[in-house]
């Protein structure tokens, strides 16, 4: 091939053994387009090609990836609108023959339709991080962190105190679109068995409630923030395997910040959702911090 075929908001560029995808950066262009710039896909990530009428004199080249090639779309476990579908490419319709050619040739390339054993679609790169309404959630690669706010995080994850999960400790990623009610980002432990919704998984709390999640709302962890972001620890758990390195060491905290925390805590005291042992024993851990 070796050949271009330029969409609304992007442009596929064919070469023999992947496809491609640059991405536009225009005020139109959906802001996960725009964050994930461009994308090489190779064709044995690849399921199925399509090409089907569109709205308004246009047509649609789709690609399906192969379940668990790519982490993006593992982690958006169909949740993603059709507008921000990341393979799919609208073709005004004068360039219909083109994109049917094209359809054509990668359809005659494609080997596997099952699942694939890895991920063959790199992830988005870290350091990651976004704000949750409960909280900022970051990730440098080796291990993600929970930073509570003092406005937004239920008494339940302050008593719980920030968080940090080593990738090696996670078996895998719960993520809810920002864009349906009761958005969030869970973190799954290993011992869950990696399996995203595993039936005989013990019910979680309410993501509000649960120290290993944060959640979105109105504004907090937009799709083009909080997606790429579950992908790469998906990716990051997914290559860690079975091994288990040594646990991540929670960083020095501001002086100022311990101040605020316990000043809320006293709060939380004071309104009776902390009672005295508790006050006692949170008060403690975090000017052991210091």
């Amino acid at each position: 091939m070796g050949d271009v075929l330029t969409g609304f908001h992007a442009a596929w560029e064919f070469a023999s053994d992947s496809v491609l995808i640059r991405y536009e950066r225009g005020i139109r262009t959906p802001k996960l387009f725009q964050t994930l710039g461009e994308r090489r896909v190779p064709l044995t990530a690849l399921a199925s090609v399509t090409l089907t009428p569109g709205r308004r004199g246009t047509v649609v080249l789709r690609a399906e990836p192969r379940p668990g090639a790519d982490p993006l779309m593992d982690a958006a476990d169909g949740q993603l609108k059709e507008g921000c579908d990341p393979y799919r490419l609208v073709v005004p319709a004068e360039r219909a023959t083109l994109a049917e050619y094209y359809a054509d040739e990668l359809r005659a390339r494609l080997t596997d339709a099952g699942p694939a054993e890895r991920h063959l679609v790199a992830p988005p790169e870290p350091p990651l991080q976004f704000k949750a309404y409960d909280g900022k959630a970051s990730f440098d690669g080796s291990a993600v962190r929970f930073r509570w706010s003092w406005t937004g995080a239920s008494s339940a994850k302050w008593k719980a105190g920030d968080q940090s999960f080593p990738v090696a400790g996670l078996g895998g990623v719960e993520w809810r679109s920002p864009e349906i009610l009761e958005g969030h980002l869970r973190l799954l432990p290993r011992e869950a068995g990696g399996s995203q919704g595993a039936a005989d998984r013990s019910r979680p709390p309410q993501p509000d409630q649960d120290p290993a999640a944060v959640v979105f709302g109105l504004g907090y962890g937009p799709v083009h923030e909080s997606l790429p972001f579950a992908a790469a620890v998906l990716a990051a758990v997914r290559a860690a395997g079975p091994a288990t390195p040594a646990p991540v060491p929670a960083p020095r905290r501001d002086p100022a910040d311990i101040a605020d925390r316990i000043r809320h805590l006293g709060e939380l005291h004071q309104a009776g959702l902390v009672t005295d042992e508790e006050f006692s024993v949170k008060k403690a851990e975090l000017l052991a911090e210091l």
